[in-house]
């Protein structure tokens, strides 16, 4: 019984580890010199505190007249535009989540996402 226990763990210690391969199609994709590179937007999480300025990636950035400028910036270096989650304190005011949203709208960036926690 013990010797099935130890056999299992193993197998499932390997399986995580992946060094028993996984087994799936094997695909040699078509060539083409016409091919584009794909660019992921950059990923910027802006923090909303209940008090305190906000927060792009954990750095404080002052008003939020930095903080466009920051958002702003980073737009112009990203090649496909930069995606927006924003993360929010639960007892934040509403209207700080609106001015967040304002600060984006006004410098171009549409889609953002909020982010929460499941029930």
């Amino acid at each position: 019984m013990i010797d099935v226990m130890m056999f299992l763990l193993v197998f499932f210690v390997l399986l995580s580890i992946n060094v028993i391969p996984a087994l799936g199609l094997k695909l040699k994709l078509p060539v083409s010199s016409q091919v584009a590179e794909n660019h992921p937007p950059v990923r910027v999480l802006i923090s909303v505190p209940i008090q305190g300025n906000f927060l792009i990636d954990d750095k404080d950035y002052g008003d939020s007249g930095a903080m466009a400028i920051e958002l702003l910036r980073r737009k112009k270096e990203s090649v496909n535009g930069i995606a927006v989650i924003i993360n929010g304190d639960e007892g934040a005011a509403l209207q700080r989540l609106i001015d967040v949203m304002d600060i984006l709208k006004s410098n171009g960036i549409e889609a953002l996402t909020i982010s929460a926690k499941r029930k």
